[in-house]
C-alpha cells in the first residue's frame, strides 16, 4: 500500500530555515497525485496535532494556520509526486514532529486525509 514518508527534519538554530519534503513510497495512489489535497501537520511534546499548512491538487490554493502564516510556504511537484514545506524564521515553539497526509478534500480537517507519513522530526534550538 503506498504511503507518505516525510524527510528533511533536523536540528536549526532559531531565525533558520528548513525544507522538509513528503514524498510517496510502496505503491501508487488509488486517483492521480493531484487529485489529492496534500497537508502538512505538526505535534509538539505534550501537545495536540496542529494543522500547519494544506495546497490543493494543482497547488494553486493554499491555507495556512495563522501561527506560520508569512514564514512557512506549502508547495507541491505533481510530475515529482512531492510536497514541501519551506519554513522560515523558525522559532523554538515550532519544535514538532512534522507530519504529511493526503486526502481527497482541500481541508483542514484531519479525519478527511486519507493517507498519513510516520512524521520528521523538527527542533528548533540554540
Amino acid at each position: 500500500q503506498v504511503q507518505l514518508v516525510e524527510s528533511g527534519g533536523g536540528l536549526v538554530q532559531p531565525g533558520g530555515s528548513l525544507r522538509l519534503a513528503c514524498t510517496t513510497s510502496g505503491g501508487t495512489f488509488e486517483h492521480p497525485f493531484n487529485y489529492y489535497a496534500l497537508a502538512w501537520w505538526r505535534q509538539a511534546p505534550g501537545k495536540d496535532r496542529e494543522f500547519v499548512a494544506a495546497a490543493s491538487g494543482n497547488g494553486g490554493l493554499t491555507y495556512y494556520a495563522d501561527s506560520v502564516k508569512g514564514r512557512f510556504t506549502v508547495t507541491r511537484d505533481n510530475a515529482e509526486l512531492t510536497a514541501y514545506l519551506e519554513m522560515g524564521s523558525l522559532q523554538p515553539e515550532d519544535t514538532a514532529v512534522y507530519y504529511c497526509a493526503a486526502g481527497p478534500a482541500f481541508t483542514r480537517a484531519p479525519n478527511l486525509y486519507n493517507y498519513w507519513g510516520k512524521g520528521t522530526l523538527v527542533t528548533v534550538s540554540s
